[in-house]
């Protein structure tokens, strides 16, 4: 499983991360609209009550998402994420009693890291895939690299505050699978009921991300 969640946010690039307080309402017409714009793919993020709900219902929605967790920092949100029909879960932190529960489960789980000390941690786990957070303020692309170069055995999952613009200079980076962002699911967006202007931002993303990868390519 673990590997082809990997191979789905390569391919797309850019993972939405998803704030519902209205999931009834607006859990359906965003997965529509995410997945019109070429984003088939979301992290759900327990910073909102009732996120196993969002989960669900943009399952039920778009089948062909893939939709995670995110902002899991308790074994009962593993729980309940994957009883909603989450495929893969997030943390903001690493802490060994999440990733031992998940890694027993066989499931799909990506840690949060962004020091030294944790990084060595995940390497012991065998882990591929660590998320880095808070991305811009820890130092962006360039903290990304230089935590590279000890350990070139991650690929990484930026997520903070990264804007459209910037999104191609993280894709570029060869450590980089994927970037979470927040931009794609704008309160103001979403309480307007703007779906046509996410599915734009969404198909613009995606413009980016391909052409950064050509680009990546070509600088390897």
């Amino acid at each position: 499983m673990a590997k082809k969640i990997n191979e789905v946010l390569f391919q797309t690039g850019v993972v939405p991360v998803i704030k519902l307080d209205n999931p009834e309402r607006d859990a359906a017409p965003l997965a529509r609209a995410l997945c019109e714009g070429g984003i088939p793919l979301a992290e759900v993020t327990f910073r909102a009550a009732r996120a196993e709900r969002t989960i669900q219902i943009m399952k039920e929605t778009c089948p062909e998402m893939t939709v995670g967790a995110g902002t899991v920092v308790y074994t009962s949100q593993v729980d309940i994420s994957v009883e909603a029909g989450a495929e893969f879960l997030v943390s903001p932190g690493f802490d060994p009693e999440l990733v031992d529960y998940c890694l027993s489960q066989r499931l799909s789980y990506y840690p949060g890291a962004m020091t030294a000390t944790e990084y060595q941690m995940a390497a012991r786990y065998r882990l591929d895939v660590l998320k880095f957070f808070p991305a811009e303020s820890a130092g962006g692309v360039a903290r990304i690299e230089e935590m590279a170069d000890p350990f070139p055995m991650f690929q990484i999952l930026p997520t903070g505050q990264i804007p459209m613009e910037k999104l191609g200079d993280y894709i570029r980076c060869r450590h980089v699978i994927a970037c979470g962002v927040s931009y794609l699911s704008d309160p103001k967006l979403i309480e307007e009921g703007r779906w046509d202007e996410i599915t734009d931002l969404a198909r613009r993303s995606r413009e980016i991300v391909t052409r950064a990868r050509a680009e990546r390519r070509l600088l390897t």
